[in-house]
């Protein structure tokens, strides 16, 4: 599981990214993922754990999200 950063959510759009911990490429997120987590939104500088999974668009995106402790 990766840890990371809310670099960047918006709620009307609904996508956003999260920096990882690892200094890898910053993971495209979903609302929902967000919503599949039980969440509604996501803030910038949350802390989060997550997966990152091959889309059916072949473009790789954050899932299976949790807040980070």
């Amino acid at each position: 599981m990766t840890i990371g950063t809310v670099k960047f959510f918006n709620e009307d759009r609904g996508y956003g990214f999260i920096q990882p911990d690892d200094g890898s490429s910053d993971s495209f997120v979903h609302i929902s993922a967000v919503q599949a987590a039980g969440m509604t939104t996501l803030e910038k500088d949350q802390r989060l754990n997550y997966e990152i999974e091959d889309g059916s668009n072949g473009k790789a995106s954050a899932v299976n999200l949790s807040a980070a402790e």
